[in-house]
């Protein structure tokens, strides 16, 4: 068997860069390039745990990296080439506990 291994996803961030005469944020698209990330389908279990407390339907669990500082919640990503919108909280170990190179998660749902 051979090593366990992520893909290269692209993480959306948006940052303020003014105001419009309207007192209106104006953002600035960042896209970050995030290396050996792990994409599963979402369990059945996690698909029903999420629709019935937050409405919102999981498609993907995205394995964050360890050592990895981008901020997650409420981002937009492309995986796959596809664009979708991580939600929840991003579940977080601890890192010299976890034997693996992931130590986060979080969930993904389409984004249209």
């Amino acid at each position: 068997m051979g090593k366990i291994r992520g893909v290269r996803i692209t993480l959306i961030e948006k940052v303020e860069v003014g105001k419009d005469p309207f007192g209106n944020a104006i953002f600035d698209v960042k896209e970050i390039a995030v290396d050996n990330v792990l994409v599963s389908p979402s369990s059945t279990d996690d698909i029903a745990n999420q629709l019935n407390l937050t409405g919102k339907k999981a498609v993907y669990t995205l394995g964050i990296p360890k050592g990895d500082t981008n901020a997650w919640e409420d981002r937009e990503v492309i995986v796959f080439g596809e664009r979708y919108k991580t939600f929840g909280a991003v579940l977080e170990g601890i890192e010299d506990l976890i034997p693996l190179g992931w130590n986060k998660k979080v969930m993904v749902e389409s984004y249209e």
